[in-house]
């Protein structure tokens, strides 16, 4: 069974994948590429509950893709997948968002070593807000 956070990840990766699976339905792109990409990216959905490490590149390479080939979603990739995989994904984030993630993710390290839930959606949103504030 995967932790919250890998299944947090698996359900965005999931929704993105219904967005990919519209946009060839919706005949928008050279469909035998697209088909091609759909299995890889499937591929990465069955690997990474079993190895998220060694799923890591395949994330990468899959989400900077998506950027990349398709344009017209670039903008429905979520934020929190490009922080996850990391790597090239990180060239697609400003340098303050960049921050807000590392103190999210520090956050969640010191809620494991305390053995603390933590919700990474209501810890984001605290962090949005009290981040707004200071501006």
């Amino acid at each position: 069974m995967a932790n919250p956070h890998l299944q947090y990840h698996l359900q965005l990766l999931n929704h993105l994948r219904t967005i990919l699976a519209a946009l060839g339905e919706a005949e928008q792109i050279p469909e035998e590429s697209h088909v091609l990409f759909l299995e890889r990216f499937d591929e990465l959905l069955s690997l990474l509950p079993q190895d998220p490490l060694q799923s890591q590149y395949l994330g990468q390479d899959l989400i900077c893709q998506i950027i990349q080939r398709y344009p017209q979603i670039a903008h429905l990739v979520p934020r929190d997948l490009l922080w996850f995989f990391g790597g090239e994904c990180l060239h697609f984030m400003p340098d303050d968002e960049l921050e807000q993630y590392q103190r999210l993710e520090e956050r969640r390290y010191e809620a494991e070593q305390d053995d603390q839930p933590f919700d990474w959606n209501l810890e984001k949103q605290l962090l949005n807000h009290s981040s707004g504030e200071q501006h």
